[in-house]
């Protein structure tokens, strides 16, 4: 049965690469994709969704706020954190607010499968 992947980008650019890398993952997935946090509400609220990646700075509504309300409607959902932002104070505040992982770009498209088929197994990802 295929796995419902939300990616959250506000460049499309990135969308299509992260796109491309889980698409050698070996595993059969659907790919929704949005542009800011508000579309990927949306989309989460209107679809199955089995695992989230997303940014955090992106217009409209952020990756922490998006992680925010994802919260309040799923506890259980996994969300990836990709982004350029390396602080440790960032990432602790991220997985305090219930993100499953974190990948800083640029990414290694191994190391996203990798994340992604670990985290799809309901492995604890930090």
């Amino acid at each position: 049965m295929a796995k419902t992947v939300l990616l959250v980008d506000d460049s499309g650019t990135m969308r299509n690469i992260l796109a491309q890398a889980l698409s050698f993952s070996g595993l059969e997935l659907v790919k929704l994709e949005a542009e800011d946090g508000e579309k990927a509400l949306e989309l989460f609220k209107t679809n199955n969704i089995d695992l989230i990646i997303t940014d955090i700075n992106m217009p409209k509504m952020d990756g922490l706020t998006l992680i925010a309300e994802i919260r309040k409607l799923s506890k259980t959902v996994p969300i990836l954190v990709l982004t350029t932002e390396s602080k440790d104070t960032l990432k602790q505040q991220a997985l305090y607010m219930g993100a499953t992982g974190w990948i800083i770009k640029p990414f290694k498209p191994a190391q996203i499968i990798s994340l992604l088929k670990e985290t799809l197994n309901q492995n604890k990802v930090s």
